[in-house]
């Protein structure tokens, strides 16, 4: 399985979008060093093309992040 997530900074606004094959370990090294990141979303495909594909759209096409944004809102909020 491959995974597209969103993390979201501790105490503040800065998110970060990527793709991995193993989500605990790439959530770990997010966080080493002292940083604070959240686990906010993820999507899960079985093939590494789709995956990729998803995490560009998200990254530079500002509607489908906005669509994503809107769907997850409430999350948002709260990990503030």
């Amino acid at each position: 399985m491959y995974y597209v997530y969103i993390l979201k900074k501790y105490g503040g606004s800065e998110i970060y979008i990527g793709y991995t094959s193993d989500l605990k370990r790439r959530f770990k090294e997010h966080n080493a060093k002292g940083r604070s990141w959240e686990l906010l979303y993820y999507e899960a495909y079985k093939v590494r093309k789709d995956a990729r594909m998803r995490e560009e759209r998200l990254k530079y096409y500002g509607q489908t992040l906005r669509q994503l944004k809107q769907r997850i809102k409430s999350s948002l909020i709260i990990a503030k």
